[in-house]
């Protein structure tokens, strides 16, 4: 039997939600993609699985609950205080990656707008060894190139 590996996927914006879509499509059967349009539909998809994601990749900035917002709650919850959580952003900011980094979140990525880069950064993202994986300053940011 070959291992499911769920991820959940949450950001306001169809077009990203579609783009992600095809290519962990592409990626793989052996991928279940969740996805949530707004933090709130994910707190809520996290509270009450199946299924339970393995990884999540959190947009930071959507109308109602924020990115940082959601990523403060799942950091201060017993029940999610290890899930990997990846920030999925167009921000390149650095003032927004620390901040990332101080309340939590795993690591960070800048959203890639070609296919085959965004192939790669889930690819990668879903290869790191969660539970052993620290994030610094030095490793946080996934370098896409």
């Amino acid at each position: 039997m070959r291992n499911e590996f769920t991820i959940f996927y949450t950001d306001d914006d169809a077009e990203d939600l579609e783009f992600f879509t095809e290519v962990t499509n592409a990626i793989g059967d052996h991928l279940n993609l969740v996805t949530q349009d707004n933090g709130k539909k994910l707190l809520h998809d996290l509270e009450n699985p199946p299924p339970n994601p393995h990884i999540v990749f959190l947009d930071l900035n959507m109308p109602g609950i924020s990115g940082f917002d959601v990523l403060q709650q799942l950091r201060s919850s017993d029940d999610f205080k290890n899930l990997p959580i990846v920030i999925f952003s167009t921000s390149s900011d650095e003032r927004v990656i620390a901040k990332s980094r101080e309340l939590g979140a795993s690591y960070y990525v800048s959203k890639p707008t070609d296919f085959s880069l965004l192939k790669k950064t889930i690819q990668h993202a879903l290869s790191i060894n969660w539970d052993t994986f620290i994030p610094s300053k030095e490793n946080f940011v996934y370098l896409n190139s």
